[in-house]
């Protein structure tokens, strides 16, 4: 591929991992034009966790005090056993953690670390938006890669970036594989902090976990609100979806749960229901010209609270893959996927096995309980060290190259 010009680049999807992608590239010089299929540049849903590693990759992207600004710090990591409301664990994040891991671990609402992103991607000359734009076809040649999208608009560049989700039609042309329905059910609203109750008031993302079902709670914008999930195992053959959910539904899965947890259930005046999925890890997301980034990458459960962390390392990988391969496209997604696949495939199925653990019955929930309680602040860093310590500077290190 040539390498004298600094080629364009077509990125899909203009999310969290999209945004992130286009900020990556710009800032090497690289003209970008996101497409996106919403008719307004925004995100969707409610609260998501940030540990230190997507800090680490904010910072590295030149928007971490923004993100900062926006975020809630947490004092603790807690979780409690639904049935009988004790507590099975806490994993203190303060200045000790801080210490080892060298970013905090806070909770930030959706809109809020999109907005951040957004914000430093809108005053580069070198990235252009076009929204409503949903891609139907994508052609990969020798030269380029075009794109079609529902309006009959095409669209060309050197390369292309898919990060269009769980869905993602680039992934299809890619990998042509099948979304796996986890038959988890999730339920997220926002509620007022004056409408929480009193006793969960807690500076703290708490998993209150049951049998095939859980409830997460934290806080955001301040303290202002709080994001409310709530997880169970659905009796029905569910597909991937999101649609309006009903509490008449929630309640239905959670008889077996103590009061103080099922209280929350009554809160919310709305809410929002995913049926989630995700993918088997794959060797390859890569073609010449195309390679894929966040959810269309690895999409992941919830459970580890980890999708848009590593959709952010992505792009600086990605970023840093670019740079050391002097701008050769092919070279760097093979460095970039390299770099990524074994390390996102850990946290999917990571994801899924303490999906297991979260819902967790009978003698293994009582299993749980005993494997997590008394464990030290230290054995905690250590067996979360893979996970939160990863840096932008050694983030090509498994390929023998190293980042700027």
């Amino acid at each position: 591929m040539e390498t004298t010009q600094k080629p364009s680049v077509l990125i899909v999807g203009g999310g969290i991992g999209g945004m992130a992608a286009a900020l990556s590239l710009s800032r090497l010089g690289l003209a970008v034009t996101v497409l996106e299929q919403a008719s307004t540049l925004g995100e969707i849903g409610a609260g998501i966790q940030l540990a230190p590693n997507a800090f680490a990759a904010l910072d590295a992207l030149g928007v971490g005090e923004r993100t900062r600004a926006k975020a809630v710090f947490t004092e603790r990591l807690v979780m409690m056993d639904a049935v009988d409301a004790t507590e099975v664990g806490t994993f203190v994040v303060d200045a000790a953690f801080r210490a080892r891991f060298s970013n905090p671990y806070a909770v930030i609402h959706r809109a809020d670390i999109h907005g951040a992103i957004l914000d430093a991607v809108r005053t580069s000359p070198l990235i252009t938006f076009v929204t409503s734009s949903q891609v139907t076809d994508v052609m990969e040649d020798a030269d380029g890669v075009t794109v079609v999208d529902a309006a009959g608009r095409s669209f060309r560049a050197d390369v292309l970036i898919g990060c269009d989700g769980v869905k993602s039609v680039i992934r299809e042309r890619i990998v042509g594989d099948a979304v796996r329905v986890s038959g988890h059910v999730v339920y997220r609203a926002v509620v007022p902090a004056a409408d929480m109750p009193a006793d969960l008031r807690w500076n703290a993302p708490v998993v209150w976990a049951g049998p095939n079902c859980h409830l997460v709670h934290y806080p955001l914008r301040n303290g202002e609100q709080y994001n409310l999930v709530v997880t169970f195992h659905s009796r029905e053959q569910e597909a991937w979806s999101v649609t309006d959910g009903s509490k008449e539904e929630v309640l239905s899965y959670f008889d077996g749960i103590d009061a103080q947890p099922r209280q929350l259930l009554h809160k919310p005046t709305t809410w929002r229901r995913w049926s989630t999925a995700d993918r088997d890890p794959v060797a390859n997301w890569s073609t010449q010209r195309m390679t894929l980034l966040g959810d269309s990458a690895h999409p992941m459960l919830q459970y580890l609270a980890q999708g848009a962390c590593m959709a952010l390392e992505d792009a600086v990988t990605l970023g840093e893959a670019v740079r050391a391969c002097d701008f050769d496209m092919a070279a760097a997604f093979q460095l970039y996927q390299t770099s990524r696949i074994a390390r996102t495939a850990r946290v999917v199925l990571s994801a899924r096995e303490m999906g297991r653990l979260y819902h967790a019955r009978g003698v293994e929930r009582l299993v749980r309980n005993d494997l997590w309680r008394g464990r030290t602040p230290a054995q905690f860093y250590e067996a979360l060290a893979w996970l939160y310590g990863w840096t932008a500077q050694t983030c090509l290190a498994a390929t023998g190259k190293e980042a700027a």
